[in-house]
């Protein structure tokens, strides 16, 4: 069993292709009951500036994984810094007992930071990532990641870097242009809940946004524009074998 989150659906095609038992985690997070019994238990999803996202640390606290063999697959796009030695952290923290721990290059879909017409056009060998952990996984390997001191020390400037900005830059991430149609797709994207449709116009709830970003790329007119400056204003990402309904069964908040 794969539990996953995504947003622009690197993790969901990561996640297909490594088990056919798959969860969504922005659904999987209102269960009654989280008490999940598996063989194997795998946590597929991306990594915000070097650390699991907000909405899947709340999910496995939350949880009890009861399995023979706990694994974390983190997709990244540009440096993954020492994100693996922080997600085996967590767990220890959780009391999980991790087994394996593995990250895969992919796009970045951070606006802020990358030119999205120009990633697509880098190949990253994700097939061939993906290969060598389904291998892995398949041996039940055990094995975490290691972190080097150059590793570390980018996270740290990392932290340094966010203690630099605004605090409430998230909550105003984002406004919607006149363009926007009310087509609804970002109310059934975002996977908090914070979009809703009202007399053919989006609105934004911003206290509830983790910036993953499914919005912005999602927005089929890019009425969803950021409040600060982006690498291509006309280019957005979705990955090429994930369709937006299944992004949108993954996320939309029943």
């Amino acid at each position: 069993m794969i539990f996953y989150f995504t947003a622009t659906g690197n993790s969901l095609y990561v996640s297909k292709q490594l088990d056919e038992e798959r969860r969504s985690i922005a659904q999987a997070i209102h269960d009654q009951n989280k008490h999940y019994s598996y063989e194997k238990i795998g946590i597929v999803c991306p990594i915000f500036g070097h650390e699991v996202p907000p909405l899947v640390k709340e999910f496995m606290e939350s949880s009890v994984f009861e399995t023979d063999y706990f694994y974390m697959i983190l997709t990244y796009g540009n440096r993954h810094a020492n994100a693996a030695e922080l997600a085996e952290k967590l767990c220890k923290k959780l009391n999980i007992a991790v087994d394996y721990i593995n990250v895969i290059l992919m796009v970045d879909n951070f606006l802020p930071g990358f030119d999205m017409e120009e990633q697509k056009k880098i190949d990253k060998h994700v097939e061939e990532q993906i290969e060598l952990i389904r291998q892995d996984l398949k041996e039940r390997k055990e094995w975490i990641m290691p972190a080097t001191k150059t590793d570390r020390e980018a996270h740290e400037e990392f932290l340094s870097r966010m203690k630099k900005m605004p605090q409430n830059d998230v909550l105003h991430a984002y406004h919607i242009t006149k363009d926007c149609i009310g087509c609804g797709i970002c109310e059934k994207i975002c996977p908090k809940g914070c979009f809703k449709v009202e007399d053919q116009k989006s609105n934004q709830d911003p206290k509830g946004c983790i910036m993953c970003m499914a919005c912005i790329h999602a927005c089929p007119t890019k009425a969803i524009q950021m409040n600060m400056p982006e690498k291509n204003k006309n280019a957005r990402y979705r990955n090429e074998n994930i369709s937006i309904c299944e992004i949108i069964d993954a996320n939309i908040q029943k």
